[in-house]
């Protein structure tokens, strides 16, 4: 992945981090992503820190997605 790419997909990860947390009242856990300070915006850095950041970001969203699916059931029937 060239790094533009890279950089507009950690601008895509962000909106859907920040509509997510909109959505699950705030209770986001993006703790590993805040201490790398890399935002979509800092285009001077490196590819590899903006893939760090991008796996730090969907990791966070996805262990919160995990942690809420144990709590909700799914019937078992399609509509």
């Amino acid at each position: 992945m060239k790094k533009q790419e890279l950089i507009h997909l950690h601008g895509l990860l962000a909106e859907v981090s920040g509509q997510y947390d909109t959505w699950s009242d705030g209770d986001l856990d993006l703790e590993e992503y805040e201490s790398l300070g890399i935002r979509p915006t800092s285009i001077h850095k490196s590819k590899t820190d903006h893939k760090a950041a991008v796996f730090a970001l969907a990791g966070g969203i996805t262990s919160d997605m995990d942690d809420e699916a144990e709590t909700e059931t799914v019937a078992p029937t399609a509509d």
